[in-house]
Parts: C-alpha cells; sequence; structure tokens
C-alpha cells in the first residue's frame, strides 16, 4: 500500500447523489454534449454546439461556484471564466451600477509578463476594448428598474492565438448573467463575421481575418416574437484591406455590410438557443425584484404640468443657452413645487430631477416623430455648419481643425522612424503597432472643472474607434516607413467627437503629407423609436444621444465603410433600421468630405521641412554584422558623422532618417561603401584618418570598409623616426595615396600633400644610414652554401631528444 493510501475512504457511488461513478475531480473524460455531473454538490453542466465552421462549448459548476453565476466558454484552445455577482441596491441610487472588467493572464498564452515584477499591471487595451464590447450589449438587457451592483468579470485562461478572446467573452458574461437568475431579458449571443472571398464567414481566426475585407462583431437576443435583435455593433476594415479591395475582393459597402448583419442575425439566434438551453437544464430561476422608478406617476403628473409649455420655450438651438434656461427652468419648478407640497417636498423632492429629464425626454421623441424638427430646429437628416482648417501648429509635422456645430477636435500628426513602433504585449498575434491614435477628452470642452488623470475607459475606447477608421487608407510601410501618432484633442463637444476626430486626423495627415489612399470622413447617426415608428437622425447632439435611443457611427470613404460602431438603450434593433441608418450616414459623410476637400484637396506633395526625412536601402543579410560592427561600433560611427537615425530589419532593409540636409544621404554612401565594398586603385587618393599605430607604421581609413598601411619609413620626411607617434597619432586626418595592393588585398600607403610630398631628388637620407647600408659579403672559400639545402647531411651532429617539446607547447 501506498504512503497515502487508506488515508481517505475512495469515493463511492453510495456518497455521491448520482447513481453513476462520477468522474475524478478536474479530470476531463469524453462527454455526450449536454452530459451533466454533480460533484460536490454542485451540477456540472458541460455542451458544445457547432456555431458556423467552429464548436462553442459551454460547462459550468466546476470553477468559482461561489460567484452567484459562473461559466467557462472555450472557442478553438480559447477559453475564458465569467463570473457574476450581485449586491443590494445603494440607497438613492438613480442608475443601473454594472461593471465590466477583462482580466488578461500572460499564462494564457505561456508568457510571463514583462516588467520589473513580472505581474499583470493595469489592463492592457485590448482588454478594456473587449470589457466596452462586453458591457455595451448587456447594459441595456437588464429589465427597468433594476438597481442592484453587478460585476462581471471575465478571465482569459487560455488564448491559442488563433480565434479571439472578445467573441467567447461576450457569450460568456451573458450565459454568467443568466446563471446567476438576475432579472435579465437575454440571453444574448456574439458572433464574428468575417468579409473573405465576397462571402461572410462566422468567427474566423486571426488568420483568415488577414484575408478580409471587413471584419465586424455583433451581438443580439431573440425578442418576444422569436426574432433576433440587435444589440451592438462594432467593425472595422483591416490593415490590408484597401490592396485587397484593389486586387478585386468585394468591398465594404452598405448594402454589403446589411447582408452581413442578416448572416449575424442567424448565428446569434443559434448561440441565444444554446444558451437558452444551457440554462434550463441547470435549472435557473430568476431572482425577483422589485423595480425601483426614480419617480411616482403623482410627481411626474406635476411636473408636466408645471413644465411643459416653459420647456417647450427653453429647448433653443445653442448648447449653453439651452443648459442655462433648463436650469432656470428646474430651479423655479422645484421653488413651485415646494410651496406646493410643503413638508411633503422633503420626501418628494429628489423625484422631481429625474422626472423633468424623463419630460424632457418625451417632448424631444415627440416632437422628432410628429413634427420631424429636432431641439435645435433642424430636419432628421439635416448636418449642422461644417468648417476646417489645416497647418495651424507652426512646429508640427500636420495638423488639422475640424468644427461640426459645437464640437471642435484639433489633430496633430508626427512622423518618426520605424523603431518608434508601438511594442505590444498582449493576448493576440499583433506584436507593434505602426499608426497610433490618440483621442484627449478634457473637462473644459464641456464647460466643466474635472480632474486630468489620464485616459478613461471612454477616451480608450473613441480613440481606437477614429483609429480603426484609418488604418485600411495608411500607406504600407513599404510606401511608407514612418511611424504614424496622431493625437486628437476635443476643444469643444456637442455629440460626436469621435467622428469629429476621423475628420480631423485626415485633414491632419493629408497637411503633413502622408499619402492615404482616400480621404476618410465620420458620422454618428441616432434613432427615436416611438410607438412602433423609427426616425433616423443624422449627426446627433449630445443631448440627442442621451434622450434618444441609439448611438450608431459610421466612417469611410466616399466608395465604401472604413469603421462603425452601434450602441443602443433599447433591448434590440431590427436589421432593417440599421440598413437604411447606414445608407443615410453615406449621404452625410459625402457632404462632409467636400467641405475637407474645400481645405485640402489632397495630401501635400512634400513632407514638413520639420519632419524626418526617411529613406530606404537593401544590403546583403551576411553584411548587417560588417555594417554594425563589433558592439555597434561601425553603426554609431556612421550615426555620429552623420547625424541620422539608422534602423536595420532582419531582412536587410535598412531605414535611415534625418532631419538636416544631406545626412541621410551621406549615411546611404557610408553603408553602401561597406556593404558593397570596390577596391581601390593604385594611384588612387583618398582623405583618410589614423585608426591605429604599430611600432612599424600607421594604419589609415580611406573608405568605410577599408583600412591601409603608411609603412614608418614614409612617414619620417628624411628623418629617422623612433616610433610613429612621432609623426601621427590616432585620430589625424591624413591624404593618402595608393601605392600597392597585394594578391589579398591589402592596401599600401604613403601619405601625399601639403608637406609629405618629397622635394626634388627625394628626401635626404637619414644621417648615419651608410653604416646601417648593406654592404656585399664577399663569398668564403668553401662556404658551401650550395650545400644547405633540406637534405644537407648534419654530419656528426646528433639530433637532439626533443622529448615532450612538442606537448608543452601544444599545452602552452
Amino acid at each position: 500500500m501506498g504512503a497515502f493510501e487508506g488515508a481517505h475512504p475512495r469515493p463511492t457511488t453510495e456518497n455521491w447523489p448520482h447513481s453513476s461513478k462520477p468522474n475524478a475531480p478536474w479530470t476531463e473524460l469524453p462527454r455526450s454534449p449536454g452530459a451533466a455531473d454533480v460533484q460536490g454538490g454542485f451540477t456540472l453542466i458541460r455542451s458544445s454546439r457547432t456555431i458556423g465552421s467552429a464548436e462553442l462549448i459551454f460547462e459550468t459548476g466546476k470553477l468559482a461556484k461561489q460567484a452567484h453565476g459562473s461559466c467557462v466558454v472555450t472557442l478553438g484552445e480559447t477559453q475564458v471564466l465569467a463570473t457574476c455577482t450581485s449586491a443590494a441596491p445603494r440607497e438613492g441610487i438613480d442608475f443601473f451600477p454594472l461593471t465590466v472588467d477583462v482580466e488578461e493572464r500572460m499564462y494564457a498564452a505561456g508568457k510571463i509578463p514583462g516588467g520589473f515584477f513580472r505581474r499583470e499591471g493595469r489592463p492592457s487595451e485590448t482588454a478594456i476594448l473587449t470589457a466596452r464590447l462586453t458591457d455595451r450589449p448587456l447594459r441595456p438587457t437588464f429589465k427597468d428598474g433594476f438597481r442592484d451592483e453587478v460585476h462581471v468579470v471575465v478571465t482569459i485562461l487560455s488564448a491559442d492565438m488563433a480565434n479571439p478572446y472578445d467573441i467567447p467573452s461576450i457569450n460568456a458574461a451573458g450565459l454568467a448573467v443568466s446563471l446567476a437568475g438576475l432579472p435579465f431579458e437575454g440571453p444574448i449571443g456574439a458572433v464574428r463575421l468575417g468579409l473573405i472571398g465576397g462571402q461572410w464567414k462566422v468567427n474566423p481566426t486571426y488568420q483568415e481575418l488577414d484575408l478580409a475585407t471587413f471584419d465586424v462583431v455583433v451581438a443580439g437576443r431573440r425578442n418576444d416574437q422569436g426574432e433576433v435583435d440587435v444589440l451592438m455593433v462594432e467593425g472595422e476594415a483591416p490593415e490590408g484591406a484597401w490592396q485587397r479591395i484593389e486586387d478585386g475582393e468585394t468591398a465594404p459597402t452598405e448594402e454589403v455590410l446589411a447582408d452581413g448583419l442578416e448572416a449575424a442575425k442567424r448565428a446569434i439566434g443559434e448561440i441565444c438557443d444554446f444558451q437558452r438551453e444551457f440554462v434550463a437544464e441547470g435549472g435557473v430561476t430568476e431572482k425577483e425584484f422589485t423595480p425601483r422608478p426614480l419617480y411616482s406617476e403623482d410627481v411626474f403628473g406635476a411636473v408636466e404640468e408645471f413644465a411643459t409649455v416653459r420647456l417647450a420655450e427653453a429647448l433653443v438651438p445653442g448648447k449653453a443657452e439651452r443648459e442655462a434656461n433648463l436650469a432656470t427652468l428646474k430651479e423655479e419648478m422645484k421653488g413651485h413645487l415646494s410651496e406646493r407640497w410643503g413638508e411633503e417636498y422633503a420626501q418628494l423632492g429628489t423625484q422631481v430631477s429625474p422626472a423633468f429629464k424623463e419630460l424632457q425626454k418625451r417632448l424631444m421623441r415627440l416632437k422628432v416623430v410628429r413634427e420631424g424638427v429636432r431641439m435645435d430646429g433642424r430636419r432628421p437628416d439635416e448636418i449642422r455648419a461644417l468648417s476646417s482648417e489645416v497647418g495651424l501648429i507652426p512646429r508640427a509635422h500636420g495638423s488639422g481643425l475640424f468644427q461640426r456645430g459645437e464640437t471642435q477636435v484639433l489633430n496633430v500628426t508626427t512622423l518618426g522612424m520605424l523603431r518608434m513602433n508601438q511594442m505590444i504585449d498582449t493576448l493576440d498575434p499583433e506584436e507593434s503597432k505602426r499608426y497610433i491614435h490618440h483621442y484627449n477628452f478634457p473637462p473644459f470642452s464641456t464647460g466643466e472643472v474635472g480632474f486630468l488623470r489620464g485616459p478613461k475607459r471612454r477616451e480608450i475606447g473613441h480613440g481606437a474607434l477614429a483609429e480603426r477608421a484609418l488604418i485600411p487608407v495608411v500607406p504600407p510601410e513599404e510606401e511608407f516607413p514612418y511611424t504614424l501618432r496622431l493625437v486628437s484633442d476635443v476643444l469643444e463637444s456637442n455629440g460626436s467627437t469621435s467622428m469629429a476626430s476621423v475628420c480631423a486626423s485626415t485633414l491632419s495627415m493629408m497637411d503633413a503629407g502622408v499619402p492615404i489612399k482616400a480621404p476618410v470622413a465620420g458620422i454618428a447617426m441616432g434613432l427615436i423609436a416611438e410607438g412602433g415608428e423609427f426616425v433616423t437622425l443624422t449627426d446627433i447632439l449630445g443631448a440627442e444621444d442621451a434622450l434618444g435611443d441609439m448611438d450608431f457611427k459610421v466612417a469611410g470613404t466616399k466608395d465604401f465603410v472604413t469603421a462603425l460602431q452601434l450602441d443602443t438603450k433599447v433591448t434590440g434593433l431590427p436589421a432593417e433600421v440599421l440598413a437604411g441608418a447606414l445608407k443615410q450616414a453615406k449621404d452625410a459623410r459625402l457632404q462632409i468630405l467636400d467641405v475637407m476637400l474645400e481645405t485640402i484637396s489632397g495630401p501635400r506633395q512634400a513632407l514638413s521641412s520639420k519632419a524626418p526625412r526617411i529613406l530606404s536601402m537593401q544590403i546583403p543579410v551576411d553584411k548587417i554584422g560588417e555594417v554594425i560592427g563589433p558592439k555597434g561600433k561601425r553603426i554609431n560611427e556612421i550615426i555620429a558623422v552623420t547625424g541620422a537615425d539608422i534602423d536595420i530589419q532582419d531582412d536587410g532593409t535598412v531605414f535611415i532618417g534625418s532631419r538636416e540636409g544631406d545626412g541621410a544621404d551621406r549615411a546611404i554612401e557610408m553603408i553602401e561603401a561597406i556593404a558593397h565594398p570596390r577596391l581601390p586603385q593604385v594611384g588612387e587618393r583618398f582623405e583618410g584618418t589614423v585608426v591605429k599605430t604599430t611600432t612599424f607604421g600607421a594604419f589609415v581609413n580611406i573608405t568605410p570598409a577599408r583600412d591601409g598601411l603608411v609603412h614608418i619609413s614614409k612617414l619620417g620626411r628624411g628623418k629617422r623616426l623612433s616610433s610613429v607617434e612621432e609623426a601621427v597619432n590616432v585620430g589625424d586626418h591624413l591624404t593618402v595615396e595608393v601605392q600597392e595592393i597585394d594578391p589579398q588585398g591589402k592596401v599600401s600607403l604613403k601619405p601625399v600633400g601639403e608637406g609629405w610630398d618629397p622635394p626634388e631628388g627625394g628626401w635626404p637620407r637619414p644621417e648615419g644610414d651608410e653604416e646601417h647600408e648593406r654592404r656585399p659579403r664577399e663569398r668564403r672559400e668553401g662556404d658551401g652554401r650550395g650545400d644547405r639545402g633540406r637534405d644537407r647531411d648534419r654530419g656528426f651532429r646528433p639530433r637532439r631528444d626533443r622529448g615532450d617539446r612538442g606537448t608543452d607547447r601544444r599545452q602552452e
């Protein structure tokens, strides 16, 4: 018996609720889809379903069992754990406090985190964007009046570098909420579609997306009629899409994207059905809750009676004036109701503000639906006043200012060497980023006071959207070997600053001389859904975003869509409504492009004089080491001499950048001389530098890859030198002439030029040199030199015993 055998009784079938013998803890055995076991009192459920061409696996009851709802979702070998917990609502809260976090674990990809502590730090940009992507379809699906604190955490357990983890994360989060039994109008399903070869492929891998012209994530739910409503859309044309479209691939036009939404609905319906069956198998019952209305009908009636007429007068086009009018009206209303209700106002006063907001929402929506007029007087499809400008910042490589109504964004482009690419250490195959866009939203842009403490989730999300909109038109590295950093500073905000950032980015890059493939513009669309009617709004205000039902951002060129993003506040939208919004967005996009092109018709023909000038060349791979030199000595010398920045790629591509004149040209000449050296010719003269001195002469560098020797006898100018340093030292500049090149390529030099050319008749012979002249020796009689060959007779001299002398020498 082993040391531990008998210490604890082996479990028997009598110890378990099921009659069949269970699997050993944490051991996976083959199961049929939908198989369930009981382990430690918890029911283990595992089920799989093929969605598209990939298998989606759901499992619950094994991990994180103390969470109110938990599950593991697997797609390929990408696996995520999602948990959901909830707590009683905080007193007086007037919103739904949902928090979604995505936790990347570097072990998921077999990596150890970088940094001093070798531990995961703040969430990566990918994790933040995935958390936002997960939050957006979840939030509108909770029932109205639910105010409990809800925390959803998605932990990435395994990342196979083939299947992105965002799709498993969204599905796992929705499933965890359903398993927690919260009042949730789900389940929700999410799917990725790639436009590959003119067809929409469900859940493509990273490798397949390299061939796509559009990549879109769609989430939705089944409504009461069994149809699928769309909750969230996030899509982009990936890097390289422009070239693939030029090669004949299908472009992501509005009509093609509408077909994609229909294709997504079918896959979403399958996932929703799969989740519903899975939750039913677990026997989950929905938690009962009492809706917490923000106001009573009596309070709303009193607010409506006092403010309806006055509110219509307060809703003027200007944001500042409108907000001032609303603030004044609200204070008047509170004073009126305080007098009317007396002591009851202490209890009912907290309901006045939300009731007033609801009245404002209803009036705005009814006016749009019934009269076709918005709060600022525009028609539903009308854009605010547009203006644009370039070249504002004198020291910038490129700058652009875009204004749409009361939204104003300044964008600045900075160009740099490719070694300035952003390095990425995360759970996807992308290792670096060449085109970088940063978005800043300071509090002064809305006339508020606040703290500047680094980018928040919203800023990261808006910056990523504007970045993705421009990626397809940024020239590839082979055509434009620069790192591009664009910064969008929001200076005024009243609706759709992210789309204004897209427009400002286009202006800025064209001003910088970046040869973009086509200009890109963006527009934000809204929606009013009232009584079964849907009215799409073009270029929404901030208030229309807050009081409406949809925020649908669309960016693109005049020919196709490059990026889009949809958020809803309702439990889903028909796909045909979104298709109509896409067409309306194109009309607006074309109007904006016309205004931008009036400011600057295309990229400038030359880069800014303040931008680095980057040239490229190719050298043989086996010459890379020679160009770099020992410990980087040679490349650093070239950088020091020319002032250029040099970046050598593994394939032998060399990028040379310089801000000063001909520094890049000079660096190319020096690198070319090393990589493809030419043999100097006898009689050729060079301006060289002494790089080394010895007892017999000085070595002079005449080309970047070649040195020659000036013998000490040629440095004395008619005098005998005891050392080379009496004539030259390391670092001295010397004009030399090639005297001889031996068969091994060794170069013999002589100094020439002022002070070195000998006078007529040559240099005088050094004093006492006669004594050193070799005199002809008389041949002694019987010298016998002719017999001193290899086989000469050694006579009586015996060969000495060499012993171990050879061994000792080898050891030495």
